[in-house]
């Protein structure tokens, strides 16, 4: 098990399924962790902290970009700087491509790798000056193509594919490492809003198609991203990792 004592985390998503996942994994790991989610959402402190202990819950509005950067910079200064960020954040809409508004394209790329931009810009100033940190962007494997009607999502992921590999180059010269983990088809709360009755046919459809015959939990995907998180990764960077069950 990694030990992260002593360092602290910023996970964004913190209320989605594997955001939830990955505030439990990082508090076992020994990390301070700051999970993160909308702004006034109600029991959101009671929520996380039925999950974990001492931990602190920021709201962030991450459809503001400017905002968001002020906050999170002023939240690094206020805790000595933010160790470990994981981008989890993600907004996703499910309808053929020429349904989408170009304002509704337009927010969902906003939310889900715009904000990750900024977010990291923000904590990395500390980092350099640490000469150390970890940030993990959340892709996905929609990027293979394999899913129709999530088009400004997967674009969306492929914008922060681009950022795991650009980021990774520039923050490198100051110890910084910066990796990517594309989750297949998760277990998740989604599955029921998105598919309804329709999700058994939904797992039988994804299980032909995964080499292994499991479907993926959120913990699978805490596991990998604690690991890149820790000393054991350390000369890890520019990478993005599926676990999608071979799909």
């Amino acid at each position: 098990m990694a030990n992260l004592a002593g360092k602290t985390v910023l996970i964004t998503g913190a209320l989605g399924t594997i955001g939830k996942a990955l505030v439990a994994r990082y508090h076992e790991a020994g990390a301070t962790v700051i999970a993160s989610d909308r702004p006034h959402v109600e029991n959101a402190s009671e929520t996380i902290g039925k999950i974990a202990r001492d931990v602190r819950y920021f709201g962030c509005d991450l459809s503001d970009l400017a905002g968001t950067e002020k906050a999170v910079t002023a939240l690094a200064e206020e805790v000595g700087g933010i160790d470990i960020l994981v981008n989890n954040a993600a907004f996703v809409v499910n309808k053929p491509h020429e349904q989408f508004t170009i304002e509704e394209y337009e927010n969902e790329v906003r939310i889900n790798s715009s904000a990750a931009f900024v977010v990291a810009r923000a904590c990395s100033a500390m980092m350099k000056q640490k000469k150390y940190g970890k940030i993990v962007n959340m892709t996905s494997a929609t990027l293979t193509g394999h899913w129709e009607g999530f088009v400004p999502y997967v674009a969306s992921k492929g914008a922060m594919y681009g950022l795991i590999k650009a980021l990774a180059r520039e923050l490198g010269h100051y110890g910084i490492n910066v990796n990517g983990v594309s989750p297949g088809a998760v277990v998740s709360e989604a599955e029921w809003r998105h598919f309804g009755e329709k999700r058994e046919e939904y797992h039988k459809w994804i299980l032909e198609r995964q080499s292994l015959k499991r479907r993926i939990e959120p913990e699978d995907i805490a596991n990998l991203v604690v690991f890149l998180s820790s000393p054991e990764a350390d000369l890890i960077t520019g990478q993005d990792i599926h676990c999608d069950g071979g799909w």
